[in-house]
Formats: C-alpha cells, structure tokens, sequence
C-alpha cells in the first residue's frame, strides 16, 4: 500500500516527562557528587565524620552509591529512554498517567534511601542496601516502567525496533529478575529483615546481582544511550550494523556469568570462581566491539570532537567505558585478583567507570537534549568544554591516585621478609603510607564535583533562556502502522525479521540472560552440600545478633572485611583461612569488598573487651594513626532487648537451630552475657550501668568473631 492511500494519524511526544527527568538528573547529581565529597574527605581526615552518628563514612558510603547510581545515573537513563523511545517508535509514550507515576514514585524511592540509609537501615548489600519496604516500592515502580516502555513498542508506527531499543529491553527484564531474586527477604520490623540466602549462597547470591547491577543499570542502558545520541550528535548511522548484532547478543549472554570474579580466593567452590575469571577475560571482545562502533562512528569528525563539548563527552566517555571494559577482566585474573582485591584500585577502577563513562555520556546526552527540549539554543559552548576539561583533569587525579593507593596496599600487605616474617605486620601501616593519596583522591572530586556544578549552572541559563511562546507541544502527522497485519511480513531474513518481533525478541534477550544464571546459582543453592557442617559452629547468641545488627547499621562493613584468604600474607597477618562452614548462620553475609581497616574474620579474642570498649570511643588511643571514626554514642543508646525474640524467631523460621527455649529467654540470655561482659571490665573503669548499651552488645559480636572453629590456630 502506498503512503499516499494510508490512514495518517495525528500524535505527539510527551516531552514534560523527559524534562522532569532531566531536571532532576542534575538535582541528583550534584547531590550524589557531594556526598562523595564528603566521604573522600573523611578518608583524608578522620575528624570530618564531625563525631555526628548519621554522618559517619559507614553510613554516607551506601548513600553516595545510591545517590549516584539510581538517582543520579538512574534518572538521566530514564530521561534518555524516554525520549529516544518515543522518536524511535514514532509514538507518544503508552500512557501519561505511567509516566508520572514512574517519575515521582522514583524520586520518593530516592529521598526514602537519603533518610533511610543516614539513619543506618541498611541490609548491608552492596548496590542493594535499601530496605524491604523500599525494595517493594522498587519493584512496583520498575513494573509501572516496564508497562508504559512495552506499551510504547506495542503503538509504535515503525516496524523494527533499533538497537538502542535492544539494549532498553535487555535492561527492563534483567534489572527486574535481579532486584527481587536478591531482594528475597523475611521482614522482623518495618525497617529490619534478614535475607532467606546465608553464608556462601548470600555471597554467591549478592555478586551475581552487584557485578549485574553494574552491567544491566549502569552499562546496558547507557550503551543502548550511546547507541541513539552519538549518530544523532554526529548526524550519520551507526558505523556498523552487523557489529551491534554481535556486541548486543554476546555481551548480554556473557556478561550475567561473571558475578563470582568478586569472590575469588573466597569459601565459594573453586569450579564457580574458576568460571567467574573465564566469562570475565570473554567479556573484552564483545565490550570493545561496542566502543569501536561508536568510536568509529565519530571518524572523520575529530575537528567537531575539538569544538563541540557534545561530542567530546562521547568520545571520552566511549574511551573510558573500552578502558574500564579492559581494566575489569584484568582485575578479574586471579594473581591479579589476589593483589588488587579489597585496595583501592578497585575504587579507582569503580570510579573510572562511573565517571568517565556514565557521567560523561550523561553529559553529552544532557547537553543534546536541553536546547532541544526547550527549543532554544545552548547557553555557552565555552563552559561546556571548561567542564570537560575540568572533569577529565579531576578524573585523572582520581583514578591514577587510587590506582597508586590500590598497588601500594596491595604490595605492602603481601610482603614478607626472607625469615618468612611479614614486613608490614600492623595494619596501620599501609594506612598512614597512602594518606596523601587521599588528598589527591580528593582534589580530583572537588574538581568533578565543580564541572557538576558548572554543567547545572549552564542547563539553568539554558533554560531559562528558552522563549515561553515556543514551549509548546508538536503535533506530528504520521502514517497508521500497517506492518503489523502486512501481507508482507515475511520479507525480513534474519535478525531483520526478528526486529519486528518484540515479543519474541524480549523472551529470547530473557533466555539468554537466564541461562548463564541458572547455571551460575548452582553453586549458590547446592552450596550446602558442598560444605562440611561442623558442629563446632553454633549459632549467634542473642546478644551477639544483636551486637552484628549494631555492625551492619555502622556500615563497619564498608571498612572491614571478614573473609581470609588463602595466601601466606594473609595466614601470618589474620589467622587460618576461613572456611564455607563458619558462614552457613551468617545472614547477610560479611565477606566486605574493601580493606580500609583489618579484616575482622579471626578478631574474636585477640584482645581484651576493654580494648575494644576505648576503641570505639576513641580509636586513635588503641591505635595510633587510624583513620576510623568515633562511635562514643553507642555508650549512651540501649541495645534495645524487646526485639530480641522476634529477631531469633525470624532466624529460626529462616533454618537457624533456634530452639523454643532459646526464643523464649532470649532477653534473659542476652542481659546475662551482657552483665558478664561488663562486669569483667568493671576493673578497668567501666561503670556497669552500660551493661544494656549498644557498644557491650557491639563487643559480644567482634569477640565472637572466628572463634568456632579455633580462632588462631
């Protein structure tokens, strides 16, 4: 049927929700750059947690991840969707109502976690802190997401979807599987819960979803981004369609395998870390295949890329995703594993990531989209390159300083003298060694925070430069869709065909996504038959559950780590290598991903209560040089016994041998140890009247520490 005899239908594009996200990207940016300023400088200077509770470095770092990634990152991705979909598909976006939902119902999620995490109601997982109410909402506003972004492929007028749509798809589902699979929780309170995984399922579990939360939230989407506004920015397709092919299937099948390179030289089976490093060194091919198209597709453009800011956003952005894309296979061998695991390469590799290739390309992606948005033109190209500039150098700071800081910690804490001796052997030492390193780390943030800044005040002059009597909505004129009940439909060969199938192509993007995960969570849900229980390893008392609550609310996890490796290093420093069997009461799991304080695997014993009762209220009298934060307000708030039954209740509901008994006396047992562990300090000073304060709970926990199966031995 020719144009000319079709139905034409009248449509518009619903631009207000694409500017609603746009205008909080920025919010959300600043903000999440800010925090992290925050925690940088309590790094360099322990007396930036200003002795407050709720602005301590164990509560602000899930704040400033948080911030970034969902709010910050996770906005400018839906205001990018939003408004490629609608022109992709030539159709309004499936229904408004839905989209003002989705917008507001994420930004209640966000301010939820800005309180929520403060006030230190943290599930302790990485990239998945938030609590079970918020997790809910998650899922709820991530459903009303998906129906609106489904419903908008369904009115579409164009036949094939484009590979931006891809990606978008491949994001939608993934993302959904991941949040409520790691998600599975039994609630104790409205902001208290505990997951139904424990030990090496609860790790295995957790990094399968964290190592996707990087690929399918922060990668996935952003390339399927990339895959829109570089042509658009540079007014020329794609360099190549049969390599977007290619990089989409590949790397979508790949990537979902790699989780368990977080958990190398860990209790998880051998086998499971071995295929982690394997599907990691796969992913270079299709990850660098992405970066060479849009790298290509800029060819012959360099004179633009030196004047416009636009471009000069992809191009480093699309450099530092092939960078990172490098950087973490690398990471991912088990030698190299062995000395940057835990140090802050990780951190500069994480931030290389999230800074060259998210922001950037955010900001590209932003400055596309304004002028358009409101119709007008760009406030000042000449702050838009001083912007990049600005970042790229605070950037290079940052990333070469950690990296520095990373191998530094690294080498330290693996030498050992020729008399089998570690030259390094107080902690501490490596601390004080990489200080200035902080420094640095933190001039590279003040100068990214600032091109932050810089890049909000051009937008808001750019806005407000737009003229009133031009914001108004198009109205488009556009054939009816007759594809769909086309005599023709098989003409399409291939994955041309399979283009106009949306229905088929989600539900083969799900396959390709589930197999790896199936085969990934083998270990993960038949860990215990893999473990030799030992029955030297009992469950916590209820004092000491307690006391681990009081551990995770600190975030004391973001510092210290409980998890001994085998290597001689780490043997002489901690003790025995920690065993599967030492996790299986353990929910959440505590294995941590970082080393700025010792790990605190084998702590239980080595020193006295009182030690540790003056080490928390004053960290640099037991050990001079630390950078750790004073936490003198659990000596003056109870531990708050009353919850104890319902908490053990839960455990025991979750396969804990809690026995009816233990339930029932349960605040009786726990005031008892409590009293016990006073009194023995009453000696040295200690007034028994803290006997129901946090910090006694707190030290019935550390002492307990690695001390079922032998402690040092």
């Amino acid at each position: 049927m020719s144009e000319s005899n079709q139905k034409m239908e009248t449509f518009s594009y619903d631009d207000k929700i694409v500017k609603m996200f746009a205008s909080v990207t920025l919010l959300w940016g600043v903000v999440g750059m800010l925090v992290g300023l925050i925690i940088a400088s309590q790094l360099a200077d322990w007396r930036m947690n200003f002795g407050i509770e709720w602005l301590t470095f164990g509560r602000l770092r899930p704040l400033h991840t948080n911030a970034v990634i969902f709010a910050f990152v996770g906005n400018s991705i839906f205001a990018g969707i939003y408004y490629s979909l609608q022109r992709l598909c030539k159709a309004r976006l499936f229904n408004d109502t839905l989209s003002k939902i989705h917008f507001w119902g994420w930004q209640l999620i966000i301010v939820a976690a800005a309180i929520t995490l403060p006030m230190g109601y943290t599930t302790s997982k990485e990239y998945a802190e938030l609590e079970w109410p918020i997790d809910i909402a998650i899922a709820v506003v991530w459903v009303i997401f998906a129906i609106n972004f489904f419903g908008t492929l369904w009115r579409r007028r164009e036949k094939h979807i484009y590979v931006s749509i891809w990606f978008y798809i491949a994001t939608i589902l993934t993302v959904a599987l991941l949040h409520i699979v790691n998600s599975l929780e039994f609630p104790v309170s409205l902001m208290k819960s505990y997951p139904i995984f424990a030990g090496v399922q609860d790790a295995m579990v957790q990094w399968w979803y964290g190592h996707n939360a990087v690929a399918f939230f922060l990668t996935t989407p952003v390339l399927g981004l990339m895959y829109y506004f570089v042509p658009k920015a540079i007014n020329r397709p794609i360099y190549s369609y049969r390599l977007s092919i290619v990089h989409f299937w590949s790397l979508i099948f790949i990537y979902i395998w790699a989780g368990p390179h977080h958990l190398l030289y860990t209790a998880l089976p051998d086998w499971a870390q071995t295929l982690g490093m394997i599907f990691s060194l796969m992913l270079w091919a299709p990850s660098w295949g992405g970066m060479i198209n849009g790298l290509l597709t800029l060819r012959g453009a360099w004179d633009r890329v030196r004047r416009e800011p636009i471009l000069k956003f992809f191009v480093t952005a699309l450099t530092f995703y092939g960078m990172s894309t490098f950087e973490g296979p690398l990471l991912s061998i088990k030698s190299v594993s062995a000395l940057g695991h835990y140090t802050d390469w990780i951190i500069g590799h994480v931030h290389s990531g999230g800074i060259g290739w998210n922001y950037f390309l955010a900001a590209g992606i932003t400055y596309y989209m304004v002028p358009r948005l409101w119709k007008t033109e760009l406030y000042s190209v000449k702050l838009g390159n001083i912007q990049f500039w600005t970042g790229t150098i605070g950037l290079g700071l940052y990333y070469v300083s950690m990296v520095v800081a990373g191998i530094t910690q690294g080498l330290m804490w693996q030498a050992v003298d020729a008399n089998g001796a570690l030259v390094y052997p107080d902690f501490v030492e490596t601390v004080t060694k990489i200080l200035p390193l902080y420094w640095v780390r933190l001039v590279g943030g003040l100068l990214v925070f600032a091109s932050m800044l810089i890049m909000v005040y051009n937008m808001i002059k750019t806005i407000r430069g737009a003229k009133k009597e031009d914001q108004v909505e198009e109205v488009f004129k556009a054939p009816a869709p007759t594809w769909k009940s086309s005599k023709n439909k098989d003409q399409d060969q291939g994955h041309r065909k399979l283009e106009g199938m949306t229905a088929t192509f989600s539900v083969l993007a799900l396959i390709a996504v589930l197999v790896g995960t199936a085969i990934e969570f083998i270990p993960a849900f038949m860990s215990n038959n893999f473990i030799k229980i030992s029955k030297d390893v009992k469950p916590y008392t209820p004092l000491e559950l307690a006391g681990r609550d009081i551990y995770i609310r600190e975030g004391c996890y973001t510092c210290h780590s409980q998890m001994i490796r085998p290597m001689a290093n780490e043997k002489l420093r901690y003790g025995k290598v920690s065993e599967a069997t030492e996790f299986i009461y353990d929910r959440p799991f505590q294995w941590g991903s970082r080393r700025i304080g010792p790990d605190l695997a084998r702590e239980g014993g080595k020193r006295p209560n009182f030690w540790h009762y003056r080490h928390m209220i004053d960290p640099r009298e037991m050990t001079p040089g630390s950078i750790m934060p004073e936490y003198s307000w659990l000596t003056r708030k109870k531990t708050g016994y009353a919850i104890l039954p319902k908490k053990l209740k839960v455990m025991a509901a979750l396969g804990v041998p809690y026995s009816q008994d233990d339930i029932d006396n349960a605040i009786v047992n726990a005031k008892k140890q409590a009293a016990e562990i006073t009194k023995e300090m009453e000696s040295s000073g200690v007034e028994m009247k803290v006997q129901d304060k946090q910090i006694i709970a707190l030290i019935a926990y550390l002492q307990r520490l690695g001390t079922d199966l032998g402690g040092q031995e």
